[in-house]
C-alpha cells in the first residue's frame, strides 16, 4: 500500500461493500475506525443509490483503542441483526482495523445468529478492490452451497432435450462499468437462442437465488475479475461449463453466442445469421436489414463507410481493468481499424492475458497501479485516442488527447440515465458512438485551431456562399474599392509586423532551462494536436543539448532537419 492522491482500485473491503450493495437480504458489518464511512459516498453519489449500502461500521475511535474494541464489534453485530433482519451476514475489517487484529469474523461466528455468518479475511496491504469483490462473491456462494456439493465423481445429469437450458450470469456488481444494463443486453441475447436465465448473482441477487444456482446448466462468466473464483468453484464442485467469453464487440458477441451453442448443445446458427445481416456491401442494404433485425449491430457498416476512412490507422491507447481493455484492444484493431500503441491493465491478476495481447501488437504492457506512471507512458506514444478510466480521461485533458471511458474506476458522468450498455448488439453501437465521436470532434477543434487566425475566422467576415450584400455595403464598395483593399492589406502586414505580441496560452511546460518565444509557440501550435507532444518535446531536447534557451520558430525547424536526417 502506498498513498497516492488518485487509486485505480480501493482496499478490498470496498470490493466487499459492492457485493453487498448489489445484493438483497445481505448486511455487512465492518470493523473500521469512524473516518472509513466516505466508502459510502461512492454508491450514494457516482451511481445516485435511492439507499445508503447495507454497511454496519463498528467507527471506534482512538480513545476506543485502549479499551475493548472486540466487545465493540460483537455491539455492533447483534444491532445491525436486530436492525435489520438479514438472511446473511458478512463480517470484516478495513485496512486500518486490520492492525488491532480483533479478527470479528470470528467474533461474530461465535455469537450463534441463526443465520449465516461469512467471516471476510481481507488483507488490505497486499490486496485490493476486485479481489475484495471476487473473494467475497466466492465465500458467499460457497457458505450457502457447500451442504449440497455432491461426492467427487459424481456426474451431472444431462438436460432433456425438450426443456430450453438455464444460464446463471456470474458477476455483475455495484460500481461496476455499465453492469445494469450489460445485463439487460445479454438477457435479451440468451432469449434470442433459447436460453433461459436461472440466477443473476450478485446484483439484483438474494442468498435464497444464490442457493439455485446449481439448478443451471452453466455458468456465464461475464466479468471475470470479479466472478472468475466463484465460476472455477462452480465446475469444481458441480460440473456446470462455463462461458467465458465476454460479448463486448461484433466479433466477441458472436464468439459468445457460438460457445453457448457448443456448450448448451442448441442450434444457434439463425442467430449468428441474423448478426451478419447488415454486412451485405452498401449502406441502404445495411440501413433496411438492421431496421428488419434491431438486435444486429450497426458498426459493421459504419466502419465501412467512406467517412470511416478517417478512422484508419488511428493511433490509440488503451488502460483499464483487464476485461474492458482486451475488449477494447480487439475492437480497435479487427473491428475499427484503428492502431494499437499502447495497452495496460491495473488488474494484476490478468496481467498475463494483457502481455499476451501486448506482445501480438509488439508493445510492452503497463501493468501498473500507479496513474503517474500511466500518463508518461500515454505521453510517450502519443496517441490520437485514449480509452480508459476516469483517471485517463484527466491525463487526456492536460495532453489535449481525445479521450472516452471503458472501464471503471467511474465517475456520476459514467453512470447514465439512457441505457447505454457496452455488451451484445447494442453494445457495439454504443462503443462507435463512444469513441468515433471525441475524434471527430478532435479533429474539428484542430481545424479551427489550424485555422483561427485566417482572415476567413475574422468577426464580421462575410461567407464565401452567395448572400445579398446591404445597401450601404455598396455603395461603400463602389466609392472606396480601393480603401477597402488597402484596408484589408494593412491588417495582414499589421499582423504579420507584430506577431510577437500576439498572447498566446503555454500548450504545457517546458524542459527545465528551456523556454518558447512567441513566434516558436504560435508554429508549435499549427502542428496537429496528436504529435504536437511528441514534437515538442523534441525540439526541447534538441534545443537542450545544443544550449539554445529560447526556441524560435527558427529553431523548430532546424530541430526538424536534423532529427529528420
Amino acid at each position: 500500500m502506498e498513498l497516492t492522491l488518485w487509486t485505480y482500485e480501493g482496499p478490498p473491503h470496498v470490493g466487499a461493500m459492492r457485493i453487498a450493495t448489489a445484493m438483497e437480504g445481505v448486511h455487512y458489518v465492518l470493523h473500521a475506525p469512524q473516518g472509513d464511512t466516505y466508502a459510502d459516498l461512492l454508491f450514494t453519489m457516482i451511481e445516485r443509490r435511492d439507499r445508503r449500502p447495507p454497511v454496519t461500521y463498528t467507527t471506534f475511535q482512538a480513545r476506543d483503542l485502549g479499551g475493548d474494541t472486540a466487545e465493540m464489534v460483537k455491539t455492533s453485530v447483534k444491532d445491525a441483526y436486530d436492525r435489520f433482519k438479514p438472511q446473511v451476514m458478512l463480517v470484516g475489517e478495513s485496512c486500518t482495523a486490520e492492525l488491532i487484529q480483533d479478527q470479528p469474523g470470528s467474533l461474530a461466528k461465535s455469537m450463534g445468529l441463526p443465520i449465516p455468518v461469512v467471516s471476510l479475511e481481507l488483507p488490505a496491504y497486499s490486496k485490493k478492490e476486485n479481489w475484495g469483490a471476487s473473494e467475497t462473491l466466492y465465500h458467499l456462494v460457497r457458505t450457502l452451497l457447500l451442504p449440497v456439493v455432491p461426492p467427487p465423481n459424481t456426474p451431472r445429469p444431462k438436460r432433456d432435450p425438450q426443456i430450453r437450458p438455464k444460464a446463471n450470469i456470474i458477476g455483475p456488481t455495484a460500481l461496476g462499468f455499465r453492469c445494469r444494463d450489460d445485463i439487460r443486453e445479454v438477457v435479451k441475447l440468451l432469449a434470442e437462442i433459447g436460453v433461459d436465465v436461472n440466477v443473476i448473482a450478485p446484483m439484483g441477487s438474494t442468498p435464497d437465488d444464490l442457493k439455485r444456482i446449481p439448478d443451471a446448466d452453466f455458468n456465464i462468466c461475464l466479468y471475470p475479475e470479479i466472478a472468475l473464483t466463484t465460476c472455477t468453484w462452480l465446475t469444481r464442485s458441480f460440473g456446470q461449463p462455463v462461458i467465458k467469453t465476454v460479448p463486448i464487440g461484433v466479433g466477441a458477441t458472436r464468439d459468445f453466442i457460438a460457445e453457448i451453442g457448443k456448450v448448451a448443445d442448441i442450434d444457434v446458427s439463425d442467430a449468428l445469421a441474423r448478426s451478419q445481416s447488415d454486412t451485405l456491401g452498401n449502406w441502404d442494404a445495411a440501413r433496411i436489414s438492421t431496421a428488419a433485425n434491431p438486435n444486429a449491430s450497426r458498426l459493421p457498416w459504419y466502419s465501412r463507410s467512406v467517412d470511416s476512412t478517417y478512422l484508419t490507422g488511428k493511433r490509440v491507447f488503451i488502460f483499464g481493468d483487464a476485461t474492458h481493455a482486451l475488449a477494447a484492444a480487439r475492437i480497435a484493431t479487427e473491428e475499427l481499424g484503428f492502431t494499437l500503441v499502447g495497452i495496460g491493465t491495473y488488474s494484476r491478476e490478468f496481467a498475463r492475458e494483457v502481455r499476451e495481447v501486448a506482445k501480438k501488437h509488439g508493445l510492452e504492457a503497463v501493468i501498473s497501479d500507479d496513474y503517474l506512471a500511466v500518463e508518461a507512458k500515454v505521453a510517450e506514444a502519443a496517441p490520437e485516442l485514449v480509452l480508459g478510466t476516469q483517471m485517463e480521461r484527466h491525463i487526456a485533458k492536460r495532453l489535449g488527447i481525445p479521450c472516452a471511458v471503458i472501464s471503471a474506476p467511474i465517475h456520476v458522468q459514467d453512470v447514465p440515465a439512457r441505457y447505454s450498455p457496452q455488451m451484445g448488439w447494442e453494445g457495439a453501437n454504443v462503443i462507435f458512438d463512444s469513441w468515433v465521436h471525441p475524434l471527430m470532434m478532435g479533429l474539428e477543434e484542430h481545424l479551427i485551431g489550424m485555422f483561427k487566425e485566417d482572415f476567413e475566422f475574422a468577426e464580421g467576415h462575410m461567407s464565401h456562399l452567395h448572400t445579398a450584400p446591404s445597401q450601404e455595403s455598396r455603395a461603400l464598395e463602389s466609392r472606396y474599392p480601393e480603401q477597402a483593399i488597402a484596408s484589408i492589406s494593412n491588417l495582414t502586414n499589421t499582423l504579420a509586423d507584430n506577431s510577437d505580441q500576439v498572447v498566446l496560452t503555454p500548450l504545457a511546460e517546458a524542459l527545465e532551462g528551456v523556454s518558447w518565444s512567441a513566434d516558436g509557440e504560435a508554429e508549435l501550435k499549427k502542428i496537429p494536436f496528436f504529435v504536437r507532444g511528441k514534437i515538442k518535446r523534441n525540439t526541447e531536447k534538441f534545443a537542450s543539448d545544443r544550449g539554445i534557451t529560447s526556441i524560435t520558430s527558427e529553431t523548430l525547424y532546424e530541430a526538424k532537419a536534423a532529427i529528420g536526417k
